[in-house]
């Protein structure tokens, strides 16, 4: 890598790494505040708090990278326009493209962290905090999940499971199958006050089960009672989480069991492509910043310009969400619903690079 590369790549990485630490702390700190409201409750005191917060912070590097991006290569390239660097390395006969590859290498840097984050650490972290946060607050079997006021409902063949508490021990609470045929009449209901799994299937305890025939109606009662299913706590961890956060070897799976249970997939489809789209944003940020590096000192300081890194980045955000929701509402196909903000912004970023080189 040549002298110029090495020194663009550096200090580009270094104002990204300071700009995500400012962006980190603030969230840290909005973290800690909220959770202050908790302070006390069970034994949730200061220390878990502070785990807590720290146990979260992965999970806020995987959403402000990109903006952090954005800022941070703003800012260095508007130092670099301050000091006429820029200038001076274009009045040396380099291009802006060959200018491009350190700033697209550092890019790529941050995407592979990115991805690895929201791969690999963010979902860990992520719910080691909510169980740590769980079990301090609650201690005991606390209840971690209670999606709706009826609980959380699972399609299993021909088969629905109302499960109205999961709690922290992997373990469930007042669960409700109800058996269907194939021509879906209801054949059979059964109510179990907990259930265990064991490795192989779910251990059931105080199971009323009523079955419906033709002409009659029996109720029985059972201490213990075996449940075989496809609904395991890996699944259950995965419907506790939403779909955004959830890591794309996850999505992919639960996607398949919706299609094997002819549920509709469309939004865990577009939050699968968006997790596979989003670290290449930190490149698009990358290619929508270069230009403004070059753009006069009367045009903006450097001030002007990471405001305008602001408002990008949040106009970034507040587009992949809006996109998502117009892909539901109009069942666009979820690979478009994912991938238009981020092709929008990098057509913008193409735009101007070429303006700039042709002025």
């Amino acid at each position: 890598m040549k002298l110029f590369s090495r020194y663009l790549f550096r200090e580009i990485v270094y104002s990204i790494v300071l700009v995500m630490v400012a962006l980190l702390a603030l969230f840290a700190f909005f973290d800690l505040i909220q959770e202050l409201e908790s302070l006390d409750k069970g034994a949730y005191g200061l220390p878990q708090i502070m785990l807590y917060v720290l146990l979260s912070v992965p999970g806020h590097v995987y959403e402000v990278i990109p903006v952090a991006v954005l800022i941070g290569t703003l800012y260095a390239l508007a130092q670099f326009g301050r000091s006429s660097e820029l200038v001076v390395l274009r009045t040396s006969g380099i291009s802006m493209m060959q200018m491009a590859v350190p700033l697209l290498c550092a890019g790529a840097l941050f995407t592979g962290v990115t991805f690895i984050g929201g791969e690999l650490v963010a979902p860990l972290t992520e719910k080691t905090a909510q169980k740590l946060r769980s079990a301090a607050t609650n201690p005991g079997d606390s209840v971690i999940a209670r999606n709706f006021r009826s609980g959380v409902w699972v399609k299993d063949g021909n088969n629905f499971i109302n499960i109205e508490e999961v709690l922290s021990t992997a373990g469930l609470r007042n669960i409700h199958i109800y058996e269907l045929d194939q021509d879906y009449h209801l054949r059979a209901i059964r109510n179990a006050k907990t259930a265990q799994y064991n490795g192989k299937h779910w251990e059931m305890t105080d199971v009323t089960q009523t079955t419906f025939a033709d002409n009659s109606i029996s109720t029985e009662t059972f201490a213990q009672m075996n449940w075989n299913s496809v609904i395991q706590p890996e699944l259950l961890n995965v419907l506790l989480v939403a779909p955004e956060k959830m890591s794309v070897w996850n999505l992919y799976f639960y996607i398949q069991h919706l299609a094997e249970n002819h549920q509709k997939t469309a939004r865990h489809e577009i939050a699968l492509w968006s997790k596979m789209t989003y670290p290449i944003a930190c490149l698009v940020m990358v290619i929508l910043a270069l230009p403004f590096g070059f753009l006069q000192q009367r045009a903006g300081g450097i001030s002007a310009k990471i405001s305008v890194g602001i408002l990008l980045g949040i106009s970034y955000q507040v587009l992949n969400r809006v996109f998502v929701h117009l892909g539901l509402l109009n069942d666009w196909p979820p690979p478009m619903s994912a991938t238009i903000p981020t092709l929008l912004f990098f057509a913008a970023g193409m735009a101007m690079l070429v303006w700039n080189e042709r002025r």
